[in-house]
């Protein structure tokens, strides 16, 4: 072979002796053919793959680049000095010659070179014309690596031509020299251009968008085109405007379309699988000869099912139900895999380059040490050595970084799709899986869930990595020390289960944990809804120490769960001690041969820390595949899921009838029972038909049916055209009131204002601060419940369907609103006159002006008909009547029960004909104006409140400079966004945490740490003395005593370490309970002590939220990240220490390293912080909207807008990945920059160690480079951890905030009045005025009245009149601006709140309950014995239903006492009162929620059990207070009239209109 190539060249190919001298030269036959061939094949290799583009695509229309050009000319004169080359060879070949010696003809390579030239720059210039006919495309990356090779290559020619120049003195062959040096030039310019962008215009406008798109090959790699956002970050706080646009892959409408692909065809097939698995068991359990295999869910392509089939499935349904029911499984996995191959092959072949070259440093730095002991060996050879370890390092970088982005990119897809899939099937799922589990679980599977896979995916690859590390690590260290390895390798693998009984120890911990945070954070949950109440009874140093009880026990777990880990800590950093102590001692020990040198040592060492990574990861991975395995089940049962059958209604327009109902069952789940039974309905178009019944007749559930809400188990129903629905409980978006309206649909503003006159909105949108641009809050927080229905009926009205379906609109307003809203939208003259409607109703006084009334019975119909013809059949249709309808004087009082807790009104029940109108002063048109301005004043004067608290420079809020723009921003959000810390924290922050700590835990940590790195840095310089033994005793025998010496103090040195760690963890964990302990009883004490007015304007989930997620952050995350923190700094500087301790040239290099290293991290922290909040702060919306879409499904698929929220939910997912993309990127971006300055670091100590080889010996070289190649991991933790504990600590600075918040008056002062006081209950208000905040105009004007012990006292007024002021005023929930109250004599201002609060009584109007027993609801201070509790109990009409309980008083009331009816919760409202005996009663009329019996029983008990004290009754309906001694009418804030009833009847003043309007025509009654 080199023979061959000696002819083709002309001279010697190859010898050794060319390298074995101290300057190396290459022979030039090989520089002429190997290092040209090299980098040429590189460029034929991938030529293929541009040329094809040439074929493929048409030359783009735009205009050619400078650069293209540039490129293009570049090429062209290359083409020409392979052609001048070519002519020189022939010219002294051919040329007729003078001497006749023709026999020196050139040889082959001087031919066959400058045609393979030629030939390449001819490809060149295809390539690049291909590289601009592909789109998107700036650069060519092979390209780029052509051309560096190839300059690569020349540089040894160039030193060779030099060098044979310098050596003779002339140039021998100058036309060559000189052709050459040309073309190294141009080759030089080829390189750097190759690296230029060339952009086209349509690129260069995207790229302001988004810079990726026309990021070159190199910036790529280096992540350089991340570097704007950097800068502009650390100029200044980054907000969602910066964030740039998505990449088309990266979008959820993309990912989610190729998921759904992929799912739907992996669900098909799991849905066979677990047929043919179903039918295997079936024959078993079936008897069923005509059995067809349908199960659940196989056969949506079937649209109507016979109904045999049904029954059938009914019964199947039955037999499974016992057994969890079947779902596809194992599904997701693979589908995931699928849609993302080729995301996960590219990672996968990145990470094994890595792993490969991981092992390729211990190898030179084996060399590296023989280098130093061996000064036989050239210096060159160090030098290449130096290089190598760098170049290495670098690559090694570049491909873990370029994995790193992958998979983090494919764990962000991959939760985007997996949340996008929730949220589509969510709009789709049917009852039954609805019903198994809770809007809480559904937002879970879409936040925790899809956050398990995103965490997973991104170390997938660990499963085969880490194995293949591990072996690799041990067959190097057996190459090392042979058998012994063994030894430190069992050291290793024991460490596994020990680490692993830890692990599962903690879990056990973790899960008491979580459920004490559980059971706290439902405490926190009641108190905060019903922090009203606890104020109102003065409990709230009883709820104080049931949280802090349960936070006790909280910290106890937390306690053993810290010993535990630095238990496990104790033993990872005594690890890597034991493992080389146990690898090494054996190693000397098994044989006098064996002499431990730096070389070995110091190659183990660092195998060994390559083991390290992998052992330790294995354990976590598995724990957290154990996890994603919970999550993928509750995805694949959800997702697996039954969709709702989209057939139960069909919508048909051929039919004549709007709506018809053909012999229907119905029922809520496939296997329940049915609720409405052979309903049979026909409806002409622009009918209004009224549904009523009593309370669970069914009528809500005929409305679920028509909309198809139901599992319909017979019969056919069929709906003309489109659908509009008005819930019971209205369900408003958080979005502008106008969006709320308008729903999606074109804005028409003539309709628009029609709707909002005709709903009663008008008076509202002045109210309102932003007038319809006013941003509602979630669930609509700032509306009235009136309001609220009033928008829900606007939307329905102004989507102008074809048929209303209407769930008892009207209940939740007042009785004028809802006249009006009857005569103006619903009814005979109404804006939906020309509409199907049909309306469930309760109001009595509409059903005359329907045209057919359908009364419902426990779920059949039992009589359809007009309303005469109805009330003369006196059948089911006028005992209704007759309950509802109460006949007095021949006049009846209609009430209406209503659903809302809203004001009710009681109502004539035979209406005047239209046109002979009662008339109040004003025409009825004016009165609702009045009554709903008037109900918007309180709001207003609430909503004022959000100028409380500092507000700090709020990122993302909009602060406007001009002043009047401000004002009207004020009302439009209720709620300022919350203040989002931006800028550096504080340092005063972290003293506030050190001394939450106790500043001698504090201190003790840093000296223990300290301590500990000695330790380490000791172990390791006697390890580097220990092999120099190697060299002092060469050739004899190794004495044993000073074997042993080496190996006990290694050891000691080692142990001292571990013992350490495990002190300052110690510390460290008593120290964090302390401060979590202190930190969140300052939280709770001042959150209980606030003033109302705080909750009012803070939404109840921000408090949660400290309460929750940052005491979470300050228990568990600020240790952990403290701890790593201090040991990752004292890590870097230890490495510092030990390389300048060998090479003292290295402190010169320290400086420059440390400034750059500085800017780079304080870029990144800045920007990075920034781009988490951003995160979070998006994330939010995401579950926000999910959550909203599932409360709001039945709207949703009534009006048929999935694709509009499915869109919606899209922009919001893109909204977040728009800040956690560049958050990846930028992990990314600092990642490569300190790990080239970490590879320097390796250089550097490297360089110095050959340049100063002669004076160092070879332990400490080992030493420093073993350091050095550790240190860019643990620089890359330093600002990890840094940046991390900075994100952290934020939780102190939010928690601290909401412990200075101003508290109420004190509770208990030194005033104590007497223990029976109150004792006669006399009232006393002198000139009493009260606004809510010192900046709000007063509420009360000057109220004055006297009341005397044991009067009954109603006040009435309008909405909004201070009714519920007063009451708020008696308890000091809100404290007097002016005058006073007397109680008894006693001024209350004076008084302590609880000796105040105590001693009064309220019935409010919502009844609350706390999650807890019965007996806790009653008496949370277990002040009262049992038999006093049941005879209360037996007074408010409970006995029975309490003994009846299993539990009896210990029965347990769920959250918010969802599982008690209403009526109950009233009557335990009603106990509590009777149980305080107090001379003062408040009674905040609740009746609006209760039906007629359990307002009654509330009624009589109150007159009979409280008869001897003073009742202040606010009053909602009129005849409720018709009884009382005085009536007090209040209007505006002051008292407008005080009399008895009936004096207040004659006078003909507000008293008289109001009972007017009420329908009360005369007043009989006396006062009592």
């Amino acid at each position: 072979m080199s023979a061959a190539l000696d002819e083709y060249c002309g001279s010697v190919f190859w010898n050794d002796s060319v390298l074995d001298r101290p300057d190396p030269d290459l022979p030039v036959c090989f520089e002429q053919t190997v290092l040209v061939w090299v980098p040429l094949g590189l460029l034929w290799l991938s030529a293929p793959w541009h040329l094809a583009t040439l074929f493929k695509k048409k030359s783009p229309k735009n205009q050619l680049s400078k650069i293209y050009i540039f490129k293009q000319v570049l090429a062209g004169l290359l083409f020409l000095t392979a052609i001048a080359a070519l002519a020189i060879t022939l010219g002294e070949d051919y040329r007729p010659s003078d001497n006749s010696s023709t026999d020196g003809k050139n040889p082959a390579v001087f031919y066959t070179n400058p045609v393979l030239f030629a030939v390449s720059w001819i490809v060149v210039m295809l390539c690049q014309e291909g590289v601009r006919r592909r789109e998107e495309a700036v650069d060519s990356a092979s390209l780029f690596f052509f051309w560096l090779f190839l300059v690569v290559c020349e540089i040894f020619p160039f030193q060779t031509l030099l060098r044979e120049a310098l050596n003779q003195g002339e140039i021998v062959d100058l036309p060559r020299f000189c052709l050459f040096y040309i073309g190294f030039g141009l080759e030089l310019t080829a390189l750097v251009t190759s690296a230029i962008a060339d952009a086209s215009p349509e690129i260069k406008e995207k790229a302001k968008k988004n810079p990726e798109v026309a990021a070159t090959f190199l910036s790529r790699i280096t992540f350089n085109w991340f570097n704007s956002m950097a800068f502009k970050g650390y100029k200044r706080p980054l907000v969602q405007e910066d964030m740039w646009e998505l990449n088309g892959r990266d979008a959820t409408e993309y990912l989610s379309q190729k998921f759904e692909e992929v799912m739907n065809k992996e669900i098909q097939l799991a849905r066979v699988k677990l047929q043919k698995k179903l039918s295997k068991k079936r024959p078993k359990q079936k008897t069923d000869p005509q059995e067809n295999g349908l199960a659940k869910g196989v056969s949506q392509d079937v649209l109507v099912m016979e109904e045999t089939d049904k029954k059938k499935k009914k019964k199947k349904k039955k037999k499974d139900k016992e057994v969890e029911k079947p779902y596809p499984k194992s599904w997701l996995v693979r589908t995931i895999g699928k849609t993302f191959k080729w995301m996960l092959l590219e990672s996968a072949v990145f990470k094994l380059i890595q792993d490969l070259l991981a092992f390729v440093s211990p190898q030179l730095l084996k060399l590296m040490i023989s280098f130093t002991q061996d000064k036989g060996i050239f210096v060159w050879q160090g030098y290449l050595y130096a290089v190598l370890l760098l170049v290495v390092a670098i690559l090694q970088s570049v491909f873990l970084q370029q994995y790193f982005q992958r998979c983090f990119v494919l764990g962000m897809q991959v939760r985007t799709a997996i949340m996008a899939a929730v949220y589509k099937k969510a709009l789709v799922v049917s009852n039954d899986a609805r019903k198994e589990s809770t809007v809480g679980e559904t937002v879970n599977l879409m936040s925790a869930d899809a956050q398990r896979f995103n965490d997973v995916t991104n170390f997938i690859h660990l499963l085969w990595s880490c194995p293949l590390q591990i072996i690799l690590s041990i067959v190097f260290l057996w190459l090392e020390l042979g058998p012994s390895v063994l030894a430190g390798l069992l050291v290793m693998v024991l460490m596994v289960p020990i680490n692993g009984l830890l692990a599962t120890k903690s879990r056990g911990f973790q899960m008491k944990n979580m459920q004490y945070k559980d059971k706290r954070m439902k405490i926190m949950n009641d108190i905060l809804n019903g922090i009203k109440i606890l104020k109102f009874y003065a409990w709230e140093p009883s709820f104080e120490v049931q949280v802090k009880k349960i936070r006790e026990q909280e910290l106890g777990v937390m306690r053993k769960f810290a010993y535990l880990s630095s238990v496990s800590t104790f033993i990872f950093s005594c690890a890597p001690a034991l493992v080389s102590l146990a690898s090494f001692g054996v190693f000397v020990s098994v044989s006098p041969e064996n002499v431990l040198d730096a070389e070995k040592a110091f190659t183990s060492i660092s195998l060994f820390n390559i083991l390290r990574f992998p052992l330790a990861m294995l354990p976590m991975l598995i724990s957290a595949m154990v996890q994603t395995g919970v999550s993928r089940k509750r995805l694949e049962k959800f997702l697996g899921g039954e969709d709702l059958d989209t057939n139960a209604v069909h919508h048909d327009n051929s039919f004549s009838t709007a709506v018809s109902v053909n012999d229907g069952t119905f029922a809520w789940e496939r296997d329940a029972e049915p609720v409405l039974q052979n309903i049979s309905l026909d409806i002409n178009p622009g009918r209004l038909v009224a549904v009523v019944g009593a309370v669970g007749s069914g009528k809500s559930s005929l409305i679920s049916a028509l909309l198809g809400e139901m599992y319909n188990v017979k019969g056919h129903t069929n709906i003309k055209g489109s659908l509009a629905y008005v819930p019971q409980q209205a369900w408003i978006q958080n979005a502008t009131l106008k969006d709320n309206i308008l729903f999606g649909s074109e804005l028409d503003e003539k309709k628009y204002q029609q709707v909002l006159d005709a709903c009663a909105l008008r008076p509202d949108l002045d109210q309102l601060p932003g007038g319809d641009q006013t941003e509602i809050g979630e669930k609509g927080i700032n509306l009235s419940g009136g309001q609220k229905q009033r928008v829900s009926l606007a939307r329905a009205a102004y989507s102008s369907a074809d048929t209303y379906l209407l769930d008892d609109p009207l209940s939740a307003v007042d009785s004028h609103v809802g006249k009006h809203l009857f005569e103006r939208v619903i009814g005979p003259n109404g804006l939906l006159k020309d509409k199907t409607r049909i309306l469930v109703t309760h109001g009595v006084n509409f059903l005359p002006y329907v045209d057919e009334i359908v009364v419902l019975v426990d779920g059949v119909m039992s009589e359809v008909g007009s309303y005469n013809s109805l009330r003369a059949s006196g059948g089911a249709f006028s005992e209704f009547l007759e309950t509802y309808a109460k006949e007095e004087n021949k006049k009846s009082d209609a009430e209406e029960g209503s659903c809302l807790c809203v004001c009710v009104y009681t109502q004539e029940f035979d209406l005047i004909p239209e046109g002979e109108d009662p008339q109040v002063d004003s025409p009825p048109e004016d009165v609702v104006s009045i009554t709903l301005k008037r109900e918007n004043s309180l709001r207003h004067s609430q909503r004022h409140a959000q100028r409380n608290g500092s507000l700090r420079l709020r990122a993302g809020s909009s602060v406007k400079n001009k002043k009047d723009s401000e004002e009207t921003k004020t009302g439009q959000r209720l709620i300022e966004k919350e203040a989002m810390e931006t800028g550096r924290v504080k340092f005063s922050v972290y003293l506030q945490y050190l001394r939450a700590m106790g500043w001698l835990y504090s201190t003790g940590v840093f000296i223990v740490y300290f301590i500990q790195n000695v330790a380490f840095i000791g172990s390791n310089l006697w390890l580097s003395d220990w092999t120099n033994d190697a060299v002092k005793y060469y050739n004899m025998t190794y004495p044993n005593h000073v074997r042993d010496q080496r190996i006990g103090v290694f050891g000691a040195l080692g142990l001292a370490q571990g013992i350490f760690v495990f002190m300052g963890t110690l510390i460290l964990a008593d120290g964090g309970i302390n401060a979590s302990r202190l930190l969140h009883s300052k939280l709770l004490a001042n959150i209980l002590r606030v003033p109302m007015m705080f909750f009012d304007t803070t939404p109840s989930g921000r408090v949660v939220n400290r309460f929750a997620k940052d005491i979470f952050t300050v228990d568990e995350m600020i240790p952990m990240s403290f701890r790593s923190w201090i040991l990752c700094l004292l890590g870097v500087l230890g490495t510092l220490f030990v390389i300048s301790l060998a090479t003292p040239l290295f402190i010169a290099v320290i400086v420059p390293l440390a400034v750059i290293y500085f800017f780079v991290q304080r870029f990144y922290v800045a920007t990075s912080r920034q781009l988490r909040r951003l995160d979070s702060v998006s994330r939010s919306p995401i579950y926000s909207h999910f959550g909203e879409t599932v409360s709001g499904l039945s709207v949703i698929r009534a009006y048929g807008h999935q694709e509009r929220f499915l869109k919606h939910n899209h922009a919001t997912i893109d909204d977040n990945l728009k800040s956690v993309y560049p958050w990846i990127v930028s992990n990314r971006w600092l990642a490569i920059r300190l790990e080239f300055l970490g590879n320097l670091v390796v250089f550097f100590a490297a360089l110095f160690a050959v340049l100063s080889r002669d004076t160092l010996d070879s332990g400490l070289v080992g030493l420093s480079i073993s350091y050095a190649l550790n240190v860019t991991q643990t620089l890359n933790w330093l600002v990890r951890m840094t940046s991390e504990l900075e994100t952290n600590i934020v939780a102190v600075e939010r928690v601290s905030e909401y412990t200075e918040i101003k508290n109420e008056a004190p509770w208990i002062t030194d005033h104590r009045p007497p223990d029976d006081w109150p004792s006669e209950g006399k009232l006393r208000f002198e000139d009493y005025k009260v606004r809510y905040r010192p900046e709000l105009d007063l509420v009360l004007h000057g109220i004055t009245c006297d009341i005397d012990s044991s009067e009954k006292i109603g006040i009435v007024g309008r909405t909004g009149a201070g009714k519920s002021s007063l009451t708020n005023c008696l308890f000091r929930i809100i404290e007097a601006a002016e005058g006073r109250i007397l109680i008894d004599g006693v001024d209350i201002a004076i008084l302590g709140l609880h000796d105040l609060r105590g001693r009064l009584t309220i019935i409010p109007q919502d009844p609350v309950l706390f999650s807890g027993t019965l007996r806790l609801n009653l008496d949370p201070f277990e002040r009262f014995s049992d038999a006093d509790i049941w005879r209360v109990l037996e007074l408010s009409h409970l006995k029975d239903f309490v003994s009846g309980l299993a539990a009896g008083l210990q029965h347990e009331v769920s959250e918010g006492g969802e599982n008690l009816s209403v009526g109950q919760r009233q009557l335990l409202c009603l106990a509590r009162a009777l149980l305080r005996k107090s001379r003062i009663l408040i009674l905040d009329e609740a009746t609006a929620a209760v039906d007629l019996e359990t307002d009654n029983l509330i009624q009589t008990t109150i007159r009979k059990e409280f008869s001897h004290c003073t009742v202040l009754t606010i009053a909602h309906r009129l005849n409720t207070i018709l009884d009382s001694s005085r009536v007090m009418v209040l209007d505006a804030g002051k008292i407008v009239e005080f009399d008895s009833p009936s004096a207040l009847f004659q006078k003909h003043g507000h008293f008289y209109s109001m009972a007017k309007e009420a329908g009360i025509s005369s007043i009989d009654y006396t006062a009592l």
